[in-house]
Formats: structure tokens, sequence, C-alpha cells
């Protein structure tokens, strides 16, 4: 499971991505397809067509790092229904752990949360 500070978001995108890219393809890849700084410390999350294959790209403060995992079968999902034009989705850290272990989020019954007022107030 993966234990990420709740400062760390990350950021699933829903468009099938050439695996034969490596940092400087998956970083062009985050800043044009996701529209998001690679720099910033998120983790950003690609797909291959087949489903079988996830890479995971983030900073860490000295430089790029890549997780990677290939499923010898079945296919990664998705975790929720995305629309035709939708690029990217952002995820939770615990969906992305459920996500690599195998498990289809698409139907899990998600329960309310508290979320604080917000107050108009700038931080």
């Amino acid at each position: 499971m993966l234990t990420l500070p709740p400062s760390v978001r990350v950021y699933l995108s829903c468009e099938p991505t050439d695996m034969r890219k490596s940092f400087d393809g998956l970083e062009a890849a985050t800043r044009s397809v996701l529209k998001r700084d690679p720099l910033s410390g998120h983790m950003f999350v690609f797909m291959n067509r087949r489903a079988n294959l996830i890479k995971i790209l983030f900073w860490d403060r000295s430089g790029h790092c890549i997780l990677a995992k290939k499923l010898e079968r079945g296919r990664f999902k998705i975790p929720c229904e995305v629309g035709e034009d939708v690029t990217h989705i952002e995820v939770e850290s615990a969906e992305l752990g459920l996500m690599l272990e195998g498990i289809d989020l698409r139907n899990a019954k998600r329960r309310k949360r508290w979320e604080p007022q917000k107050t108009g107030l700038k931080p």
C-alpha cells in the first residue's frame, strides 16, 4: 500500500500512453496531456493501450523517478467512468494503491466524508 502525505496529488492520464517513453517523454506528456508541472512533487500515472502496464512519474527533490508495474494477467481499471473529452482525473493515493493491486474500484461505494466549510479566508 502506498503511504503518501495529503499534500501529494495523484493525476491519472485517461489516454493511452506509449510506454517506450522514459523520463523526458513522460515529463513532456505531463506538461502536454495533463497540463501539470512535473516538478511539483505530485504523482503522474500513465497506462498503455492494453492497460496491463503502468508507469508513475514523480519528482523527489533531486530528480525524476519512475515506478513501473506490468500485470502478467488482467488489466488495470480506471476507478471511475470518464467522458470522451476527459484527458485525466485526480485520484486519491489509496485508490492508486488498490488499482496497482488489481482491484476494480468502479463499483465501489464511497461514503460521505466530512469536509471543512470554506470561509472565504485565504490561508
